[in-house]
């Protein structure tokens, strides 16, 4: 594998290690640790728009948990086989509102309305997923990468990072911050001083971090210190009544229904999903220790989301995609190992059936979850700004592009956010004298307002507008440096490839 021996020194298990099956348990789980909290809000979120039946959201909190899961394993098997983890994703929150809320005011008869709307929103994923599995499959994604030099990937990986700055497990003003403190001390504790002294704290610096959170936040909740109504609440008395088991299969909603309107507006959110994955898969090959990803690799990747955005689709989520947490985990603890992730994922499936421990899981309350995504995110900023070794910083136009995308792709998003919501937005579009014509059909409006409220997305078409019109070597770009340390398409090998090459040993044997 290509890349420089010293940009492995953090790693303590690379990809193709496997550290023993108990250590292995605890830091899977610990992976998926860093990223309950976002599983868990998508769905609620979607949950609360759509007015589910309180009965009915637990089976569809652990539905997301056990499609996370398998397409967990799918991406790590079959797919581009880094140790990256799968998720609900917020790129397709937008869009996926946007047809609740259309579903909603105008419930069909005969069928409840939030059942309507979760119907049409696995049609619009379905629908719109296939042109993923097209776009990744037929290497559209791959034939970019020459285009895609650290000029373009910075912003994107700095703007993951940032994507959850104003979360308001972080941000909100009554939030408990003695216990976001407590948590985010905990992690760089452990992590940064006390890593070099012991395994154990280098190992798992998150699952202390939260163990230790956890407890303090059980202990002050049964004792009354923080009551029910506040941040920081652990509701023990939930885990005791939740369901042994969830029913979980496919079309466990019904038959899905498909709306071509729909389906264009979620296009915009698959995009979207497309940009920050190609970000999430350079961030975490850097922390791994390998090269900048192979057109090969990245081609097996996007067309692996698309068959589970397909799948989760017919299990009735919200979609799929390469999360972002975990890969800062990675980057605090060195822990890149492929099979760590996958044993993660079979917990992760088994909490979605099981109803005590997914409900364990959800009393992990938001304080602990924002400290949490502090350490987690600055990882990832990190990240994406160590890139800028490859590039030419004595550059004005470098210099000039990588500002104006990050300023782009947090300003624009921002804005948008204060006009509210797709409606406003193509209401202010129809009411512009200019654009109102030309803009002013509902899909347009739609995929203009979330690819623009998504920063990664934003800052990634801007930056890549611009390195490739503004004239600059390759060497000044980044290109050069960045190509000498890449994979080589042939140095990623495919499941089928492994199949045939094992299949040929085992004849030759």
């Amino acid at each position: 594998m290509a890349g420089n021996e010293d940009e492995n020194a953090f790693v303590q298990y690379g990809i193709e290690d496997k550290p023993p099956l108990g250590k292995s348990l605890l830091l899977g789980a610990q992976h998926y640790l860093t990223m309950v909290g976002a599983n868990i809000a998508v769905p609620l979120i979607l949950a609360g728009a759509m007015g589910m039946p309180d009965a009915v959201i637990p089976r569809f909190v652990g539905t997301f948990f056990v499609v996370s899961g398998i397409a967990t394993l799918a991406q790590t098997t079959l797919g581009n086989r880094y140790p990256i983890v799968q998720g609900a994703p917020f790129s397709m929150l937008a869009p996926a509102l946007a047809v609740i809320g259309v579903v909603t005011a105008n419930p069909p008869e005969g069928i409840v309305a939030w059942r309507a709307a979760l119907l049409q929103l696995q049609g619009a994923i379905i629908v719109a997923a296939f042109a993923e599995v097209a776009i990744g499959y037929l290497g559209l994604v791959g034939r970019l990468r020459r285009y895609l030099s650290p000029v373009v990937i910075v912003p994107v990986i700095v703007l993951i990072g940032l994507s959850l700055f104003n979360s308001p497990d972080i941000t909100t003003a009554t939030q408990n911050w003695w216990l976001v403190g407590l948590t985010l001390v905990a992690i760089v504790l452990f992590s940064q001083y006390l890593g070099a002294k012991s395994k154990v704290f280098q190992l798992f610096p998150v699952l202390l971090g939260i163990v230790v959170a956890w407890i303090l936040a059980a202990a002050l909740s049964v004792s009354g210190v923080i009551g029910p109504d506040a941040p920081g609440y652990v509701d023990l008395a939930s885990v005791a009544a939740a369901d042994p088991v969830h029913p979980i299969y496919p079309f466990q909603w019904g038959t899905p229904s498909v709306t071509p309107a729909f389906v264009i507006g979620m296009l915009a959110g698959i995009a979207a999903s497309i940009v920050e994955s190609i970000g999430d898969y350079h961030a975490v090959a850097r922390l791994s220790g390998m090269g900048a990803p192979s057109s090969e690799r990245m081609t097996h990747g996007i067309g692996m989301e698309g068959v589970m955005n397909v799948f989760s689709g017919i299990m009735g989520t919200g979609g799929s995609t390469s999360y972002s947490e975990n890969i800062g985990a990675i980057g605090l603890t060195g822990v890149a190992s492929r099979y760590v992730v996958q044993i993660g994922a079979a917990l992760m499936i088994l909490v979605g059936f099981v109803g005590y421990f997914g409900q364990l899981v959800a009393t992990i309350p938001g304080p602990i979850i924002g400290g949490l995504y502090i350490a987690m995110f600055a990882q990832i900023v990190g990240v994406g700004l160590s890139n800028l070794k490859y590039v030419d910083l004595d550059s004005s136009r470098n210099i000039f592009v990588i500002g104006i995308a990050l300023f782009s792709g947090l300003a624009i998003p921002e804005y948008l956010r204060s006009v509210g919501n797709a409606g406003a937005f193509q209401q202010g579009l129809a009411e512009t004298a200019l654009l109102g014509p030309l803009l002013g059909a509902d899909v347009v409006a739609n995929t203009v307002y979330v690819i623009g409220s998504t920063g990664m997305a934003v800052g990634g078409i801007v930056a890549f507008a611009l390195d490739n019109s503004i004239a600059g070597t390759a060497a000044e770009r980044g290109l050069t440096a960045w190509e000498d340390a890449a994979e080589e398409d042939g140095e990623f090998t495919s499941a089928y490839d492994r199949f045939v090459a094992e299949e040929e040993t085992a004849r030759s044997d």
